[in-house]
């Protein structure tokens, strides 16, 4: 394992944009503290972002989670530039001459994959506990510790997400088309999204059951958005709407996970066929 990703962690350093592009992402990725240092004013009174709750436990990991998966992008076009040059570069052709196999190569790119995810799974982790208890109200361990698992799920859907960018970097070739099929597939997901439920279901939560099967709506059920949560909200909620909304749930459920999990298993699987039957 540490020899293959060795040999994927050397070719990325070596590529200024991969290099540019994995370090801007850690960078902006941080940037999630600054949210502590924001302020503004309604009618003349004055709020601080960090004051209102938002770094509160347990509730801090449902926010940080989410706001982090959605800076994936950055390490997806460097996965899926990864790819695209293997074939630019013959890099590919050449570690096979070299004596690497086809399966240790799809090993290693997956093996590069989680890497990424769990790096940034750690450095969400470490970040939220330094903000947790810089501005948290509750410190006391049960609750730190209650709503962690949105850490294990925010690894598991990066490792789907950049699972299912490697498979379309291998199947395209192209990282700009790659690129822009990742984004024709989410609009895709959205068409399917209205059809089933203004020509088939014709009812919200059948369609949300339905749409729950398709990969990239999948890792989105991962992680639920976090904002309603947000106390300001519930106040509002409780005033002007109280009984007429039910409770969202929040949970990070099993079945989630055991999606993802075979979208993971079927997009590595069809990578390395396809580079299998593929004459190089």
């Amino acid at each position: 394992m540490k020899r293959l990703i060795s040999i994927e962690l050397q070719k990325l350093w070596r590529n200024r944009a991969s290099k540019i592009l994995i370090l801007a992402y850690f960078i902006i990725l941080s940037f999630i503290a600054l949210i502590a240092s924001i302020r503004f004013t309604v009618f003349g009174v004055e709020f601080n972002i960090a004051e209102q709750g938002i770094f509160n436990f347990p509730y801090i990991w449902h926010f940080n989670t989410y706001v982090a998966s959605a800076l994936k992008f950055f390490l997806a076009i460097v996965i899926v530039s990864m790819m695209a040059n293997e074939y630019t570069y013959g890099t590919l052709k050449q570690n096979l001459i070299d004596g690497l196999s086809k399966k240790e190569f799809i090993k290693s790119k997956f093996y590069t994959v989680g890497l990424f995810a769990f790096c940034s799974a750690v450095f969400v982790f470490i970040m939220t506990l330094i903000l947790g208890y810089s501005f948290s109200s509750y410190t006391e361990t049960s609750i730190v510790l209650t709503g962690i698992e949105y850490i294990g799920a925010y690894f598991i859907k990066l490792v789907g997400f950049f699972s299912f960018c490697l498979f379309v970097g291998i199947l395209i070739k192209r990282s700009a088309f790659a690129i822009g099929f990742i984004f024709i597939w989410y609009i895709i997901e959205q068409i399917f999204h209205g059809v089933i439920l203004w020509k088939i279901a014709l009812d919200e939560s059948v369609t949300n059951k339905i749409m729950a099967f398709f990969p990239l709506e999948s890792m989105t059920n991962l992680i639920i958005e976090p904002f309603t949560r947000f106390k300001a909200y519930k106040a509002i909620e409780s005033t002007v709407q109280q009984g007429v909304i039910e409770p969202k749930d929040y949970s990070v459920h099993w079945y989630s996970v055991v999606i993802v999990i075979f979208w993971i298993t079927f997009f590595v699987f069809a990578s390395y066929r396809i580079l299998k039957k593929r004459d190089l």
